[in-house]
């Protein structure tokens, strides 16, 4: 859309989470560390004009602007076509 040529991109992605707890006590809590990303490019073009490029590409992205900016979530559970709050019930000890 930019008529911006870039000749190669290689993107590079860690995720690092971790879970503890108990999944038969019903206390396991997965967590989420944080992630790094890494882009290498190769391109003729003004560093203005690839930069405008990266900002859009991260600025359009729609997975790396839910883990920036915090995202509502809402949740709805149904038990044989019944509604059902999961949270509504005892945990194990």
């Amino acid at each position: 859309m930019m008529k911006v040529k870039i000749d190669k991109a290689k993107i590079f992605v860690k995720a690092r989470f971790k879970s503890e707890g108990s999944v038969l006590r019903e206390t396991v809590q997965a967590v989420g560390l944080g992630f790094e990303t890494r882009c290498e490019l190769k391109s003729a073009e003004a560093a203005e004009k690839v930069a405008a490029v990266v900002r859009n590409a991260e600025n359009g992205c729609y997975v790396m602007q839910t883990i920036l900016h915090p995202t509502p979530v809402e949740r709805q559970f149904t038990l044989n076509g019944e509604v059902f709050d999961p949270e509504g019930f005892p945990k194990k000890r």
